[in-house]
């Protein structure tokens, strides 16, 4: 039988982006939407996307440029 070598991986919750990622959740869940399409009138036209026939609206969630740059690293 073939014997695999399993490379340890720091746990996901202990990992830097993680804890940034939780930080930030700790201010952006207490807005409510009205909140952030005031403070970016093109909220709705920045946070969308069209491609292969499908449509994605990012507006309506909880989601800034820093939660996307942060889930983009």
């Amino acid at each position: 039988m073939k014997s695999t070598t399993h490379t340890a991986r720091p746990v996901l919750t202990r990992r830097p982006l993680w804890k940034a990622l939780a930080a930030h959740y700790k201010t952006i869940r207490s807005p409510h939407l009205r909140q952030l399409f005031s403070d970016d009138p093109h909220r709705g036209e920045r946070l969308t996307t069209e491609a292969a026939g499908i449509y994605l609206d990012y507006s309506k969630n909880r989601i800034t440029d820093e939660t996307i740059g942060l889930l983009l690293q």
